[in-house]
C-alpha cells in the first residue's frame, strides 16, 4: 500500500493540462429538426454549466487520457516510474481499473453545489479517449461496473445514471460526453501494430471488418447511454479527429447519420454536438479554453476549466471566483453559454477549492442573475472595463462594471457608458438595491451617489439596470 502511494505520488508531480487544440470552423448548419431547434432555444437560455471529467486518471491526479497518446508533444508526456516503458505505462494505467474505488461518491451534493451557483445544466464524461466507460456498458469490460473494478459492489456503481438522476431531479438539463476515439479498444488500436497517434492505427481500406466492428461498438454503446439513463438532452461527442475524410487516406466515418437517428428515436429533440465537425450533427459550436471578441453567428459554448487541468490533480490552482464570474458575464455579452469543468478526487468528491468558488459564484448571482439568463448580446460587448447586454425583447438594458485587481467594485461619482446605452427617458437602478441613478443622455454619463458605494454588493461585480 506504500509503495503504491509513493508511485502515485511521483506521477502526481508536474502533471498538469495542456489544453488540446480545438479549431472552431466558421461553417454551421441549423438544425431543420423542429424539436431540436425548440432544445436549441432552451439550452440557449441556460447560460451555465457544470462539465466533469472523471475517470481512474484521478488516482494519479493526471491529465485524462493524453498520456497514453504516442505523439511527441507536451501534453502527451509521461511522467513517473512506469514512463521508461511505453508498454509498461499502458498496462500500469489500465490497471488503475483495479484501484478506483470513489467511496465518497455522492453526486447529490455535486448537483446541489452546482445549482446554488446557478448552474443549469451539465456535461458528463460517459466516456473518455482511455475507453474506461463510467456506465454499465456491455461492450466491453473495461467499465465501473466490472468485477475488476472495486467500486462495482457499491450499489451506486453504474455513475453514469447516478450523476445523471441527480442533477435531473435538481431540474439539469443532461449532457453525456462521448469520446468517439477509444484507445482501448483493439478495433481502434489493434494490438497486432503499434499505435503511432491519436488515430486508428491500421488501414481501414485494407482492414474494413476492423472498422465495421468499431463502428457497431461505437453504435452500441451510444444505444445503451440513449435507452437506459433517462432524458438526455445533449449529446456531446469529443474526438473531432475521428470523421468523414472521403478524400483522405483513412476515412475514419462513425455514420454518425444513423447514430444521430437511433438517438433522436429514443430521445427525441436531443442535441448532438459532434465537436469540430461542420455540418448537421454540430448543433453547437465548442471553442475551447478561450472567450471570442465578438458573438459569433451561430450557437456556440466556451468549455473552460477552474483549474489547470480538465482531470482532478491535486493541489491544482484554480482561477479566483472574479475571474470566473468574469468571464461567465464576457461570454454571455457574446451570445454564448460558459461550460465550465471540475474533476472530482479519486474517492469521489469535489475538491474544497472548487466548491468555494461555487459558493462565491452563487453568491453573486443570488443578486444578479436575473442580468445573466435574461440577456443577449448588445455593441460594444465590453469596453474599458464595462460589458454590456440586453433582454431578448431590447427594452431593457445590463452594464456590468467589472471589478479591478481587490475583487471590489470602485463606483466614481460619474460614470460614461457607450453612446445609444442610455435615453432621455431611461430609468436606470444599481440591481439589488432601492439606489435609482440620474443620468445625462447627451453625454452618456451616470451620476452615482456615495451611498451605492455602501449598499450594494459590489464584491467582483455591479450591474445596473437601464429601463426605456
Amino acid at each position: 500500500m506504500k509503495k503504491n502511494f509513493i508511485l502515485i505520488m511521483l506521477l502526481c508531480l508536474g502533471q498538469s493540462a495542456i489544453s488540446q487544440p480545438h479549431p472552431q470552423s466558421k461553417e454551421y448548419s441549423s438544425p431543420e429538426n423542429k424539436l431540436v431547434q425548440e432544445k436549441l432555444e432552451d439550452w440557449k437560455k441556460k447560460k451555465f454549466g457544470l462539465l466533469m471529467h472523471w475517470g481512474p486518471y484521478s488516482q494519479w491526479g493526471i491529465e485524462a487520457s493524453w498520456s497514453l497518446c504516442p505523439e511527441d508533444d507536451e501534453y502527451t508526456a509521461r511522467k513517473g516510474p512506469f514512463s521508461k516503458s511505453y508498454s509498461g505505462y499502458v498496462k500500469a494505467y489500465e490497471d488503475l481499473q483495479t484501484q478506483f474505488n470513489p467511496v465518497n461518491f455522492n453526486p447529490e451534493k455535486w448537483s446541489a453545489a452546482a445549482k446554488d451557483a446557478g448552474m443549469k445544466y451539465v456535461v458528463f464524461t460517459t466516456k473518455h479517449h482511455d475507453g474506461f466507460a463510467m456506465f454499465d456498458t456491455k461492450e466491453t469490460d473495461y467499465k465501473i461496473t466490472s468485477a475488476k473494478s472495486p467500486f462495482s459492489s457499491n450499489p451506486r456503481s453504474n455513475i453514469t445514471k447516478e450523476v445523471f438522476s441527480a442533477f435531473r431531479n435538481d431540474g439539469f438539463m443532461i449532457g453525456a460526453y462521448f469520446s468517439k476515439p477509444d484507445w482501448h479498444s483493439e478495433h481502434f488500436w489493434w494490438p497486432y501494430l503499434p499505435a503511432r497517434n491519436r488515430d486508428v492505427n491500421y488501414k481501414i481500406a485494407q482492414h474494413p471488418e476492423k472498422w465495421n466492428a468499431f463502428k457497431k461498438f461505437t453504435y452500441n454503446q451510444i444505444e445503451e447511454l440513449m435507452t437506459d439513463y433517462g432524458k438526455v438532452d445533449i449529446l456531446w461527442f469529443d474526438g473531432g479527429w475521428v470523421r468523414p475524410e472521403p478524400t483522405g487516406k483513412n476515412n475514419q466515418d462513425l455514420n454518425m447519420s444513423a447514430i444521430a437517428a437511433m438517438a433522436r428515436k429514443k430521445q427525441p429533440g436531443i442535441l448532438i454536438v459532434d465537436r469540430t465537425v461542420p455540418g448537421e450533427f454540430e448543433n453547437y459550436q465548442t471553442p475551447e479554453q478561450t472567450v471570442p471578441d465578438k458573438p459569433l453567428d451561430q450557437p456556440w459554448e466556451s468549455c473552460i476549466t477552474m483549474g489547470n487541468s480538465w482531470g482532478y490533480v491535486k493541489d491544482d490552482t484554480y482561477k479566483p471566483a472574479h475571474e470566473l464570474i468574469h468571464t461567465l458575464i464576457k461570454i454571455v455579452s457574446r451570445n454564448g453559454n460558459f461550460l465550465l469543468n471540475i474533476g472530482p478526487s479519486p474517492l469521489g468528491e469535489l475538491p474544497p477549492e472548487a466548491l468555494s468558488r461555487l459558493k462565491e459564484i452563487g453568491s453573486w448571482m443570488n443578486v444578479y442573475g436575473t442580468a445573466i439568463y435574461e440577456s443577449t448580446a448588445l455593441a460594444p460587448y465590453e469596453s474599458k472595463g464595462i460589458v454590456y447586454t440586453q433582454s431578448a425583447d431590447k427594452k431593457v438594458k445590463y452594464v456590468f462594471l467589472l471589478s479591478d485587481g481587490d475583487n471590489r467594485v470602485m463606483l466614481s461619482k460619474t460614470l460614461s457608458l457607450a453612446t445609444g446605452v442610455i435615453s432621455k427617458n431611461s430609468k436606470i437602478s444599481i440591481m439589488g438595491s432601492t439606489i435609482k441613478l440620474k443620468h445625462n443622455a447627451e453625454t452618456n454619463q451616470i451620476t452615482i451617489p456615495e451611498s451605492a458605494q455602501k449598499n450594494v454588493f459590489n464584491k467582483y461585480a455591479v450591474v445596473l439596470k437601464i429601463v426605456g
